[in-house]
């Protein structure tokens, strides 16, 4: 990119007071992002909530065990009174409930499996959009550059023009004309500044920390597509939203089959302990205890449940239905940003190639007209419309270097590629899988694996 450190330092200095800092990089904005930006850390703790549903799915194979502790005073007209106390322990145990925990454990762990990409299309997302922000404040900043140049190539104009009034070789015109530019210039750059600054803010609301001396970035050097063919086809393989709807028409399945388990019968064991201690009244005293034990098992045929079973059923396939429709948008979603990404890449490209002789023939014509302007041969209006034309050129040509960046980012993102690990970042990757593997099979236990 033309993005020179002393354009870039210039433009700090006149937006924010300078500060003594190590360049940044696009990579390590990326990296600070990936660390500590909020919307990422809310993705990451939805992919721990959701964890914990496999964990609940596979309570359903597991017995309950449940104590229970009683006392009851008692007494009537001509009796004497009773204290009794009780306690005991009962433990039931699922040894059928029509395949219901089964497919409710498999469903679990393909919507584990889907957050897992929602989580990835999150990372993606917010890796995108450092991006962008990282080249907007490089843009702007330039920008702002550009225009504090032209209000001072403007100000030796209106002087120049004021000179020429004075020994009568201009005319008053020349002078307003001059002037007029030039205001329009200070607006402009005052704007530019605006904009330079709203860029900083988004920048500081990704990574946490404020674009102090950002280093030029070029375009993504790997792993993007030589074809829109090659682009599409990777994308439907890889990416996170396309495997998203798949994991759900998947999870539907099993949803639809735990509804119909409601359908089938269930077979339950239960065991109890009771012990009930009773004492009489001090006038006559005495007591009593006993025990009790049981075993038993019960056999639940479901016959009529008001049609709740049924709703729940139908509501499960229409569920389903949504989810294998959702597919087909998520495909039409992707194939329009790879189509959109690679054919803006490819005109970006073309658009720097022909903002930079744009801008160097703005540069040979400006310098003709002035030099012809000094002889008499033109006028300040014609100066002032050259110089416009080489400042239009600056900026168009560091609009479409930015877009580039911007689009090469957009196109990894497309295809379902622009994450930590195949960047490359310098940073301690996210393991979704260890929070999944800490909980699943846990039988008890209030902690979290983090210690809270």
């Amino acid at each position: 990119m033309r993005h020179s450190f002393l354009a870039t330092a210039v433009a700090v200095a006149v937006i924010v007071a300078p500060q003594a800092v190590r360049a940044e990089t696009i990579f390590g904005a990326m990296a600070k992002a990936y660390e500590n930006n909020s919307s990422l850390n809310s993705a990451r703790a939805g992919m721990r909530v959701t964890d914990e549903s496999v964990a609940l799915a596979k309570s359903g194979y597991r017995p309950r065990v449940t104590g229970t502790a009683g006392i009851t005073n008692s007494w009537s007209t001509g009796s004497k009174g009773i204290t009794s106390h009780s306690f005991g322990i009962t433990i039931s145990q699922s040894l059928f409930d029509g395949f219901q925990t089964r497919n409710g454990v498999r469903a679990a762990e393909l919507n584990v499996l889907a957050q897992r990409e929602n989580l990835r299309n999150s990372e993606q997302n917010v890796l995108f959009d450092t991006a962008q922000a990282y080249m907007d404040v490089l843009q702007n900043r330039d920008i702002a550059m550009f225009r504090q140049r032209n209000l001072a190539f403007l100000d030796e104009q209106v002087r120049a023009a004021s000179a020429r009034f004075d020994v009568g070789e201009g005319t008053r015109t020349d002078v307003e004309q001059a002037r007029a530019s030039r205001a329009g210039a200070q607006a402009q750059l005052e704007a530019a500044r605006a904009a330079a600054i709203s860029s900083a803010a988004i920048y500081r609301q990704l990574t946490g920390s404020d674009p102090t001396n950002l280093s030029p970035a070029n375009a993504v050097a790997k792993g993007l597509p030589r074809s829109l063919d090659t682009a599409l086809a990777t994308a439907f393989a890889q990416h996170p939203a396309i495997l998203v709807s798949k994991y759900l028409i998947d999870a539907g399945v099993y949803n639809v089959k735990s509804a119909e388990g409601a359908f089938l019968p269930q077979v339950g064991l239960s065991a109890s302990v009771s012990r009930n201690h009773s004492s009489f009244s001090a006038n006559t005293g005495g007591s009593t205890t006993s025990e009790s034990a049981s075993v038993g098992a019960t056999l639940t045929v479901p016959i009529y449940q008001g049609g709740a079973a049924s709703a729940t059923v139908r509501q499960s396939k229409e569920s389903l239905g949504q989810a294998r429709i959702g597919l087909d948008v998520s495909r039409d979603q992707v194939r329009a940003a790879v189509t959109s990404a690679y054919t803006q890449l490819s005109a970006s490209r073309a658009a720097v190639t022909a903002n930079r002789e744009t801008l160097r023939a703005s540069r040979l014509a400006l310098d003709g007209v002035v030099q012809e302007r000094d002889v008499g041969q033109r006028t300040t209006l014609d100066v002032l419309n050259a110089q416009n034309t080489v400042l239009d050129a600056q900026i168009s040509l560091a609009q479409a270097e930015r877009d580039v960046v911007v689009s090469s980012y957009a196109l990894l993102s497309a295809i379902g590629k622009l994450t930590a690990r195949n960047l490359g970042l310098q940073v301690a990757l996210h393991d979704p899988k260890e929070h999944y593997n800490a909980v699943k099979d846990k039988w008890f236990g209030l902690r979290t694996p983090d210690g809270r």
